[in-house]
């Protein structure tokens, strides 16, 4: 069978699958359809979370950014792997002893203030779009490319499909539907990292062949042998970095506190029964993810060798199908800048005749090393997989911000359960049908920021979730006050250096010598520094809040929950 057939026949099947369980799990009860009725088991959680966090971003992209950006790249996989760390230490089980359906229902309720938890919905809501944005967008390429429509009717099926099981389950259809989409993706990253591995380096195990030699009898190691391209073509060495030691770590604890203040991650450990529970699905998500990138860095390795040996100074006339094919999705192109038929891959940019997305090293792997048509079929459904489980969590945390945070605790608090549940459910379509509007109408400032969802993250809600857990003194002026400078100060420090207005910057301008994707880190001391200065300036918390916020704090009482 060609590649098309095969991807419709798997990416049909795996839709049917997240389909069918959409109509099992079909929900009832505003606590089923929030949090799944606090009734999933940890290794289901665990891989639910595995799912929901690893994104068409690190399916598709985290790969292709190590495989561009060599040794600099490294910083996601410390950023988003640490973050999970400071999860399962400082947060997950501390939150679910709280026992909350949302991030601003911790928020208003900790901070006894409804301004406060009108608040930490629109930082919700920001980061929530933001990040969906893309995912939609991801769809939408991955069925461009490999059932061949547009990338308009790809977002719309994808629309369709997360609408379905959104809706319809809740959380607790999300739930399960990330369980099957763990195991697909998971699936889909690892048969052709393993055949790759072996082709390249003649050992199965991806993660030992990346530091292993050639399997031409040269003795060269791949690493090696990939610096020596690099350098042969004019860039630097593929192991070498060029950021900063200041803004390597401002990047890497912006994405770790990041990870850690995503209200679609933290929401999924009010899922499970007991707050032992929520440790154990930090633990089973870590070993989850761990698969997944832990393999990055030598696929990206694998990747890139393969690319530069199979286009570099080719004749363009005898280039491989899959060049063409992505050629016509607009990821690639040639231009054949001295007009001698052959392609010119180079770091000098005047000389440079090929321009590639980073975004196709993963789903091109496949083609560009020849293997069967399942594998490249495969992947497809794979990220497929991946955008879809992260835009679902998203999509909920917008659609429960509004029905359950603004509706029931703010506007009609007599609200029945059946009422808020149909609010829900409107709020979630409402939510998918504005997710598809940017993921067909992609404005370039979405595109631009969302690797900076975790800035916005970062400097609004870790701060906040950190002192009303830690800090007793904490109250609802510091609380907000963090909050809306350190979220002001974020988006400020985006739109002047990633969007060029306030009179836009070049690096030499950056503060600190940080960058856009770092300054989270900045923002976030600024909210943790605004916060306690305030808090300690106005009135003490009212004595039951003190108590509340000792119960929470108590690992025995927690654990006996």
């Amino acid at each position: 069978m060609d590649i098309q057939t095969w991807t419709y026949l798997l990416v049909g099947l795996t839709f049917i699958l997240y389909i069918g369980i959409a109509i099992w799990a079909r929900v009832g009860s505003t606590k089923d359809f929030y949090i799944a009725g606090s009734k999933v088991h940890p290794l289901a959680n665990g891989m639910a979370t595995a799912a929901d966090w690893m994104s068409a971003a690190s399916f598709i992209s985290m790969a292709g950014l190590i495989a561009f950006m060599g040794y600099d790249g490294g910083v996601y996989l410390m950023g988003w792997t640490g973050g999970y760390v400071l999860l399962a230490l400082l947060l997950a089980p501390y939150l679910r002893k709280f026992g909350k359906f949302t991030v601003p229902d911790f928020i208003g309720d900790r901070y006894y203030s409804n301004v406060a938890r009108t608040v930490a919905v629109i930082c919700a809501v920001i980061v929530s779009f933001t990040y969906v944005a893309g995912q939609m967008r991801g769809v939408g390429v991955v069925f461009a490319r490999f059932l061949e429509v547009s990338i308009n009717t790809g977002v719309y099926i994808g629309m369709i499909v997360v609408f379905f099981y959104a809706v319809l389950g809740g959380m607790k259809g999300i739930t399960y539907t990330q369980v099957a989409q763990y195991c697909i993706l998971i699936f889909a990253y690892m048969v052709p990292a393993f055949f790759i591995s072996f082709q390249l380096t003649g050992n199965v195990i991806p993660q030992i062949g990346f530091g292993g030699t050639l399997a031409d009898g040269s003795g060269t190691y791949l690493l090696e042998k990939l610096n020596q391209l690099h350098v042969e073509l004019g860039f630097a060495e593929y192991t070498s970095g060029t950021k900063s030691t200041i803004d390597v770590f401002a990047i890497t604890l912006a994405l770790m506190v990041g990870t850690a203040g995503l209200p679609h991650v933290i929401v999924r450990f009010f899922t499970v029964p007991k707050v032992r529970d929520a440790r154990m699905s930090v633990g089973y998500a870590l070993l989850f993810i761990a698969i997944l990138y832990t393999t990055a860095p030598a696929i990206s390795a694998f990747a890139k060798t393969n690319l530069i040996e199979t286009v570099s100074e080719e004749e363009y006339s005898e280039v491989p199908a899959w060049f063409n094919n992505w050629e016509k999705t607009g990821l690639l192109s040639f231009d054949d800048k001295n007009e001698d038929g052959k392609i010119q891959y180079v770091a000098n940019e005047k000389r440079n005749e090929l321009t590639i997305d980073r975004d196709i090293m993963v789903l091109a792997n496949p083609e560009i090393a020849n293997l069967p048509n399942w594998v490249i079929a495969l992947v497809a459904a794979g990220g497929l997989a991946a955008a879809l489980s992260t835009a679902a969590g998203l999509l909920l945390v917008i659609s429960t911000s509004i029905s359950h945070d603004l509706i029931k605790k703010q506007i009609m608090p007599e609200i029945t359960e059946k009422g808020e549940l149909i609010w829900a459910r409107v709020a979630a379509g409402f939510a998918v049908g504005v997710a598809g509007y940017f993921g067909i109408n992609p404005p370039g400032f979405v595109a631009a920021t969302v690797a900076l969802a975790f800035g916005l993250a970062a400097a609004s809600f870790f701060p906040a979730i950190l002192l009303g857990i830690f800090d007793k003194r904490m109250n609802r002026q510091g609380a907000i006050s963090g909050m809306i400078v350190g979220m002001l100060l974020m988006l400020f420090y985006m739109i002047k250096y990633k969007l060029g207005g306030f009179g836009g910057g070049v690096e030499e301008d950056w503060w600190f010598g940080i960058s856009p994707e770092g300054f989270g880190s900045v923002a976030m001391m600024v909210n943790l520094t605004v916060a306690i200065t305030v808090s300690r300036m106005t009135e003490a918390p009212p004595q039951k809040i003190r108590e509340l916020v000792d119960k929470i704090r108590y690992p025995q009482e927690a654990v006996e929950e």
